[in-house]
């Protein structure tokens, strides 16, 4: 199946759809082709989980959830049966893309170049409408005599990006092997984007989110495309043009032309767009000019929010070059700047203590967390400052209640992992790393790591056994092993 093929985040792909006998896909089908794909793009190297990015658009994702489950759209079974999972991506192209079973890719190039939260709401607005419009089910069912045909060229397409920084070879190869079929699929696809325009901005501005994001976002998507567009008549588009998208979306909202950049730059979104574009990595050479530019003549003319998203540039990209001290006292005039905005001067905390842990002063970065809040990117460095200052057991209990509520953040569930190993508790040490790789759908890793704590438990005195925890991962143990057999039987059984 195409699902098993590596899919790299840095691949335009947009549907995957399985093979089928022209019925609808059902949504545990879809689910499970969903896995699939998301198992390979955790093993990407372009794969990030950045707390603090995370965090900020999972705020706005879940607001855009409980919009879509309010307006009807999203519906009790695609609720509780898809993942609705974002996969943030380190590539720096302005690209997010829906994948079967709730699954979506974001880009850090999108990240970066945002200006606005109701902007960013407004693309994963479209991307959530994608999956709630069931579009790979609709396009299986439209299309089931022709699907093998197409699966063979998306296969090789995603073979052919794999090996580029950008998908063109891939897409030539789609296109020149499936010219008559890729036209007629296109047509329908053209219809999709639509719907998703049209449902994603009801979802959007249900969610509270300003509708001038939305002809804002489309602007952008439009100078983008310009930049690398090949002059493809529109019906050769997979695509609506965003002139059209744009004019939609001024017309919903009688927007009047410009009338999108009115929006206004908050200092927190500045500083997590400069979070995104330091994380793409764009070599030594830009992370010093972005050092640089805090000293720049501009600065002093830019307005307090650009002032605040250039210095945490600087001072991110000082500590990526590891110049620890360069990081330190642009961060603190970061700090200074950002007094007085709470969002704002808590990024600049965290991003302070962020950088005397890399600076190997866990102390100082400990004394900088609060240990009482909840809050996911604080409890992440206050586990690493734990750790490093070999206090990891007040941090357990925290962490422990994280996962219990967040069973499939696998970065929390590595970071109690070392917590443990830290306490020298090995056995909840071994299990914490099997859920780590529940959580990113290796079931085979977690297998055998479940398995090897089984051993610990049941070596003579090897360690001390805590028999509450030894039951627990026999009863994990099964549980991944009868994973494992559905998804063998499901390898074995032919296309429907």
């Amino acid at each position: 199946m195409a699902a098993q093929v590596a899919l790299p985040l840095r691949a335009q792909a947009q549907l995957l759809p399985g093979m089928g006998d022209g019925g609808e896909m059902t949504a545990a089908a879809e689910r499970h082709l969903g896995d699939q794909i998301a198992r390979e793009l955790y093993r990407d190297p372009d794969y990030l989980d950045d707390p603090v990015l995370v965090e900020y658009v999972q705020d706005i994702w879940q607001r855009l959830l409980a919009a879509a489950r309010m307006r009807g759209e999203l519906t009790p079974e695609l609720d509780e049966r898809f993942a609705w999972t974002i996969l943030l991506g380190r590539d720096r192209t302005i690209n997010a893309f829906a994948l079967p079973g709730g699954y979506l890719g974001l880009n850090l190039g999108l990240l970066a170049v945002v200006g606005s939260r109701d902007e960013l709401a407004t693309v994963l607005g479209h991307e959530l409408s994608h999956v709630t419009q069931r579009h790979i089910a609709r396009i299986m069912a439209k299309q089931s005599q022709q699907l093998p045909l197409m699966l063979a060229a998306m296969v090789l397409g995603v073979i052919a990006a794999s090996k580029s920084r950008s998908g063109d070879a891939g897409q030539a190869m789609i296109m020149g092997s499936q010219a008559a079929f890729m036209q007629n699929q296109l047509s329908f696809s053209r219809d999709m984007e639509r719907e998703a325009d049209r449902v994603g901005f009801g979802v959007m501005t249900q969610a509270g989110y300003a509708p001038q994001g939305a002809a804002a976002m489309f602007e952008k998507l439009q100078y983008a495309a310009r930049l690398n567009d090949n002059g493809s008549y529109p019906y050769l588009r997979s695509h609506p043009l965003n002139s059209e998208r744009i004019a939609d979306m001024q017309g919903r909202f009688q927007f009047k032309p410009g009338n999108a950049a009115a929006l206004p730059l908050l200092m927190d979104h500045a500083m997590i767009s400069a979070r995104a574009r330091v994380f793409t990595r764009p070599g030594v050479d830009v992370l010093r000019q972005w050092v640089d530019a805090a000293g720049a003549s501009e600065f002093a003319r830019s307005s307090p929010a650009q002032q605040a998203g250039t210095l945490y540039a600087a001072a991110l990209s000082a500590n990526e070059l590891r110049d620890f001290k360069a990081a330190r006292a642009l961060v603190q005039r970061l700090i200074a700047r950002t007094a007085g905005d709470a969002p704002s001067a808590r990024l600049a905390r965290l991003l302070s203590a962020e950088i005397e842990l890399a600076a190997g002063a866990p102390q100082a970065a400990a004394a900088l967390l609060d240990p009482k809040v909840k809050d996911r990117p604080e409890l992440l460095l206050a586990a690493q400052a734990a750790v490093a200052t070999h206090a990891p057991a007040p941090m357990i209990p925290a962490l422990r209640d994280w996962v219990a509520t967040h069973p499939r953040d696998a970065t929390a569930w590595r970071s109690l992992a070392n917590l443990y190993g830290a306490n020298n508790e090995s056995v909840s040490a071994i299990r914490a790393d099997a859920e780590s790789n529940v959580a990113t759908l290796d079931l085979a890793a977690a297998r055998d790591r479940f398995k090897a704590a089984q051993d610990l438990v049941r070596k003579p005195g090897s360690v001390p056994i805590d028999h509450y925890e030894a039951s627990i991962i026999d009863t994990r143990a099964r549980a991944v092993d009868a994973l494992l057999r559905e998804e063998a039987a499901e390898e074995k059984r032919p296309p429907r």
